[in-house]
């Protein structure tokens, strides 16, 4: 296709595509969202990329699921489109059920959502909620208690502030209730082969109970496939919107 040809794709696309919202993972900072933000683009897509309440944007207390719904039903219009990734995903999940007539297309990214009742996870969810504790009774140094919050795997519950600790409780426990299957808006899901975060089998879990969902692998990804391979997953958004 001529140049010319693919300005006037991309002029069009971005003449006729509804909003597109961005919610972005447990982070604290969104500077690596810019390459894939510019892919998207160049392929007619212009985004925003929201601010989210406790990780970059402040909150004075611990949010629930409903808080982040209500929130997001204030932020955006009707008819739109989500890309959710990871937690942002989970917040998107939750507002297609309850708000399904406000969007156009529900994308999402790596997302979190699947609640785990193996042995294992459980056993991890109750190291994760006593984990304070037990670093600061047999660990003196600030370096041990690191070392175990890596041990286990919660990074980021060892860097946020007791707010947003209570607050991501608070939303993993809010999983248990998540009916998938109730969600009947177009869904795109995006997933790193070699996520270790949230497992690919949450993606095709995810695949199977949303209804006509679309479930698209990345191949060598991990978590963050739209940081390390944001050609490819802005690809295959731009072909699907």
């Amino acid at each position: 296709m001529s140049e010319g040809k693919n300005l006037a794709t991309k002029e069009k696309k971005m003449g006729t595509l509804n909003k597109v919202y961005i919610l972005h993972g447990w982070t604290y900072s969104t500077d690596k969202w810019k390459p894939f933000v510019e892919f998207l683009k160049q392929k007619g897509i212009d985004s925003t990329l929201l601010k989210i309440p406790g990780l970059t944007e402040k909150l004075d207390k611990a949010w629930k699921i409903e808080d982040y719904i209500e929130w997001l039903k204030n932020k955006v219009g009707n008819k739109v489109i989500l890309i959710g990734h990871s937690n942002g995903g989970r917040i998107a999940l939750n507002f297609a059920i309850k708000y399904p007539d406000r969007l156009d297309c529900l994308i999402l990214i790596d997302s979190a959502g699947i609640y785990h009742d193996d042995l294992a996870v459980k056993t991890k969810r109750y190291v994760f909620k006593g984990i304070s504790k037990i670093a600061k009774k047999f660990t003196s140094s600030e370096k041990l208690r690191t070392l175990l919050y890596k041990v286990v795997g919660e990074t980021d519950y060892k860097n946020a502030n007791p707010l947003m600790r209570q607050t991501m409780v608070n939303l993993i426990n809010s999983d248990k209730s998540l009916k998938l299957d109730k969600i009947i808006v177009k869904t795109l899901i995006v997933w790193g082969e070699k996520d270790q975060v949230t497992p690919l089998s949450d993606g095709r879990i995810m695949n199977r109970l949303i209804k006509d969902s679309k479930l698209y692998i990345v191949k060598e990804a991990k978590h963050s496939p739209q940081f390390t391979h944001p050609r490819e997953v802005s690809d295959i958004i731009s072909k699907k919107l």
